[in-house]
């Protein structure tokens, strides 16, 4: 089982921050629930339970790159400043079967 992070840190980079907020507050209009701005939502809260922020997928992401997939948060060592540059986050979430 993977470690969780003790606690959210926000990217250092405020314009992404910003960017990333935005799209988050796009989809809480849109959709009723802040799904994350750098995966496609289907409108159906059941179905995008897993991409609600932070997503299930986060704790992983901070753990074994040191950001989450769209960049919003990030360990207490890249908030920090002590990390090399970090690496391309890979999707982790399972694609959704066509209809």
């Amino acid at each position: 089982m993977t470690e969780k992070p003790a606690k959210l840190y926000f990217n250092p980079d405020q314009e992404l921050v910003a960017e990333l907020t935005r799209g988050l507050k796009v989809n809480q209009a849109r959709y009723g629930y802040r799904s994350c701005p750098c995966r496609r939502a289907s409108g159906k809260r059941e179905e995008d339970q897993d991409i609600i922020c932070p997503c299930v997928y986060c704790a992983p992401d901070l753990v074994e790159y040191g950001t989450c997939y769209c960049g919003l948060y990030v360990s207490a060592e890249v908030a920090a400043g002590q990390t090399k540059p970090l690496l391309p986050v890979p999707e982790r979430r399972p694609p959704k079967p066509r209809k």
